[in-house]
Parts: C-alpha cells; sequence; structure tokens
C-alpha cells in the first residue's frame, strides 16, 4: 500500500526555480536516474536544468544522492538549497534532508526503509518491496521511481522520460525499463486517488542500471 500522511500537494512545475533531490544508499541507481530526470526535463521538455551528483567514498551502501535543478530562467547558481521535492530511500537520507524541503515540498519516502516517519506531510510508498514482487527484481527500483515522480510530481512529461530511459541503455532493456516505468506511474496513481495497487507481472524482467 501506498501511504499519503497529511497534505502533499502535486502542483507540478509551477515557480521559475525548482529543486529536486533523489537520495538513498551507493549502488540504488540513484545519480543515473538523475541524469535521466534532467535529461528528459531539459532536452525533452525545453526547459533549463542542471544535474549534480554525491556519493559516499565507499559508494556502494554509503550515502548517495543526486540533484536536479529546473528553471524557466538561466541557471546561475546550481546547488539545491530549498528542495520542492525529495526523494529519500533510507533512513539516514531522510534524516539528514528533510530538513531542506519547503514547507509546502512534496517528501516522497520508502515505506519499509524509512522506518522513523518525519513529523511533515510525505508519501510512504513501498518502492524496493513492490519493485521485487512485481518485476521479480529489485535493481530495477530507481526506474520505477522516476515513473512515480513523472505521474505525481507532474514536473516532466512523460513522453520525455520514457523517450530518454530508453536512449540511456542498449535496446534489449527498452521493454523491461518501460514496465519499471509503469509500475512507478501505477504506484503514483494509487498515492493520487487513495485507491489499493494491484497489478499483475507475470514475468521478471532483466534491467541494466548504472549502479552509481
Amino acid at each position: 500500500m501506498v501511504k499519503t500522511n497529511g497534505t502533499v500537494k502535486n502542483n507540478g512545475f509551477i515557480e521559475d526555480r525548482y529543486e529536486i533531490r533523489l537520495s538513498g544508499s551507493g549502488g540504488q541507481g540513484l545519480i543515473t536516474a538523475g541524469v535521466i530526470l534532467a535529461e528528459a526535463i531539459s532536452v525533452g521538455d525545453g526547459k533549463n536544468a542542471v544535474h549534480t551528483q554525491s556519493y559516499g567514498p565507499e559508494a556502494r551502501g554509503g550515502m548517495a544522492r543526486c540533484d536536479v535543478i529546473v528553471s524557466t530562467e538561466e541557471i546561475y547558481f546550481p546547488e539545491a538549497t530549498k528542495l520542492d521535492l525529495l526523494l529519500a530511500l533510507t533512513q539516514k537520507s531522510s534524516d539528514e534532508y528533510t530538513k531542506l524541503l519547503k514547507d509546502k515540498g512534496i517528501l516522497i519516502i520508502d515505506a519499509n526503509y524509512v522506518k522513523h516517519k518525519p513529523e511533515r506531510p510525505y508519501v510512504a510508498v513501498p518502492f524496493v518491496e513492490a519493485t521485487k514482487e512485481k518485476l521479480g527484481l529489485v535493481v530495477a527500483t530507481n526506474v520505477v521511481c522516476l515513473g512515480f515522480i513523472t505521474q505525481y510530481a507532474k514536473i516532466v512529461s512523460k513522453k520525455s522520460m520514457e523517450y530518454y530511459l530508453a536512449e540511456r541503455f542498449p535496446k534489449k532493456f527498452e521493454e523491461s525499463n518501460l514496465k519499471a516505468l509503469r509500475l512507478g506511474y501505477d504506484l503514483a496513481k494509487e498515492a493520487e486517488t487513495g485507491g489499493r495497487f494491484d497489478i499483475k507481472v507475470e514475468e521478471s524482467y532483466e534491467t541494466e542500471i548504472d549502479r552509481l
């Protein structure tokens, strides 16, 4: 189940500057997800966007994050300081970065891996569990997250997201990545409507993800 705590508005891109942070641990593919998101927004949808990244020296298992800043104007300061959207897939990333969210910012957390929930509105989604259950593997979790953000936050078009996701990986992974993206869409629709999530995926699909 997807759980929404409090009022979490998804007004999409409505300001001149919109700051996004994807955070979790090394090995979850969030850096790659950020690159795809920035490309889809900038090249695909025609907005200005910059992408920055950071991860610990231990990489796999350590803290990892990337930021995507979007604007209709030139971006002179490429660092995120007041977040409009935060995705946190671990407890540590939730604890560390939630304080940087604007009052009306969107907070999206993994329902199972962020056990101590923030004291502010959030959307809790079982990203890792749903990816494993519906697609048969967890490596596609970052693509599922991209699908969720695309559907829920309305900051990038589905057409651009699907195109640049396909451009990033070899052709043989196109179908499996698209299924992961659509799983994210469906999770977001559940969050939007408050209904139960129920989708059948009968096969397991291999998905190639850049681990950093």
